[in-house]
């Protein structure tokens, strides 16, 4: 194949715009934001899920206090009865007497332990209801930290996505000079060698493969026509000639 000299520079100067898009897309998918915001995210998940079982043991608590509480006030009212009873004068028969007393005290004896129980719950609610506090408060502030790290992947996307497309321009602008057949096996080289169809030859060395060329290679490129389009024979991509090519 066969391309003006010029034609075959300006070839450096897409490839040089395909390398910079290449970093860019790289730089894109690897923003630090993207990493930080997945991991905020599941510190999030984590978080809501022991908030959801902390406010869950806080309201179960809260039920079980309102019960063991009414457990209290049902023996406290059947001793009030018996109290007044026996203090009413109208138990009279000792055996009687000495049961009304005996469940008087065994009344009592329950509601201690009923009131044991709640003071128990109590703690148990007050525990979770600060621990779900405790989570509530890690929640926001990891809710804060995402929209901090979202924002600013946004606005690096954004200006990755306003210099890839002032690339893309510069690309199709300089694309349009080179003649089809040179474009197209640039093209096909580029898809096979990672990105790279063209590289300079640069005192002697492929600066695609970075191999330098031995002095048979360095004869058959010397004995080359100036419009010759020359390939490395390692990487077999399109070799461009320049005055610092060393020949």
């Amino acid at each position: 194949m066969n391309a003006a000299p010029a034609d075959q520079i300006r070839l450096l100067d897409v490839q040089g715009l395909d390398v910079r898009l290449t970093q860019l897309a790289h730089r894109r998918e690897t923003l630090p934001e993207h990493a930080e915001v997945r991991a905020l995210d599941s510190e999030i998940a984590q978080q809501r899920d022991l908030l959801v079982a902390a406010r869950t043991e806080e309201g179960d608590t809260a039920r079980e206090q309102a019960k063991a509480e009414q457990d209290v006030d049902q023996v406290r009212q059947r001793s009030a009865r018996d109290q007044q009873r026996l203090d009413s004068g109208m138990v009279t028969n000792p055996k009687d007497l000495e049961s009304l007393q005996s469940e008087i005290a065994s009344l009592a004896r329950r509601q201690d332990d009923l009131e044991t129980i709640v003071l128990d719950i109590m703690e148990r609610q007050e525990t979770a209801g600060a621990r779900a506090k405790e989570l509530a408060a890690s929640v926001e502030e990891l809710e804060a930290k995402v929209a901090g790290a979202t924002a600013r992947r946004d606005a690096a996307l954004t200006e990755i996505e306003a210099e890839s497309d002032q690339v893309r321009a510069q690309r199709a602008e300089a694309a349009a000079t080179i003649p089809a057949d040179l474009l197209k096996l640039y093209e096909k080289l580029r898809e096979q060698q990672g990105g790279v169809g063209a590289a300079r030859l640069y005192q002697r060395a492929c600066q695609g493969c970075r191999l330098e060329l031995n002095i048979t290679e360095l004869n058959e490129v010397r004995a080359a026509a100036p419009d010759t389009v020359v390939r490395c024979e390692n990487c077999r991509r399109i070799l461009v000639r320049t005055p610092q090519s060393g020949l």
